[in-house]
């Protein structure tokens, strides 16, 4: 038998396991646990942290998307109600000229009265038509001033008129959809001015 043929290992006794059993094991210092926990923390808070600036990213994006949406609903609205604005704005001296000219039609014969028949149809069907998409003539007589549809070209005393009130409109104005087209051109009552109260200086030694 050769001697170099390796021979097989005995097993431990029980008395070589208990004493491995016992050997020491490495163990965490209290100190090297607490950093590791704070370190879990801190990566948590930042976690968390990023987490919260992600949402509200999220959240500032829907609301930019939702006044965006808002924006070009309202975009293609008044794109709708408002279209006609320059077309109606080139109509309104055409009718101006047939109002005056209806004004100044006087007399009695046949083509006067044949003239203003004419005018008048032609006047209504304008309306028709104006009244169709909406567009509202502006007469404010006899209303308070609005600054934001009258434009006052006289203001005057009128007797038993209140102040600040449109006594005459020289040029009806108009609205689309509310929105003003042109304004009124209108003539405000003022209130009269209060008579002078000064009194002569009366030298007594003269």
């Amino acid at each position: 038998m050769s001697t170099d043929q390796a021979l097989p290992e005995a097993p431990l006794t029980d008395a070589e396991n208990q004493a491995a059993d016992n050997q020491p094991i490495e163990s965490v210092s209290l100190e090297e646990q607490r950093l590791t926990v704070e370190a879990l923390q801190a990566q948590l808070s930042q976690a968390e942290q990023k987490a919260q600036e992600n949402w509200d990213k999220a959240l500032r994006i829907q609301a930019e998307m939702e006044n965006l949406k808002k924006r070009a609903q309202k975009d293609v609205e008044d794109a709708h109600k408002y279209a006609l604005t320059g077309f109606a704005k080139e109509l309104l001296p055409v009718l101006d000229s047939l109002v005056l000219g209806l004004q100044a039609a006087r007399g009695e014969n046949d083509e006067v009265k044949k003239f203003r028949e004419g005018s008048e149809l032609t006047i209504k069907q304008f309306e028709s038509v104006f009244a169709k998409f909406n567009i509202v003539a502006v007469d404010p007589i006899g209303q308070p001033f609005n600054a934001e549809q009258h434009q006052a070209m006289v203001m005057q005393v009128v007797d038993g008129a209140e102040p600040n009130t449109v006594v005459n409109v020289f040029q009806k104005g108009y609205v689309l959809n509310g929105r003003l087209l042109r304004p009124a051109m209108v003539v405000v009552a003022k209130a009269p001015e209060a008579p002078r109260t000064d009194t002569p200086i009366i030298d007594e030694q003269a």
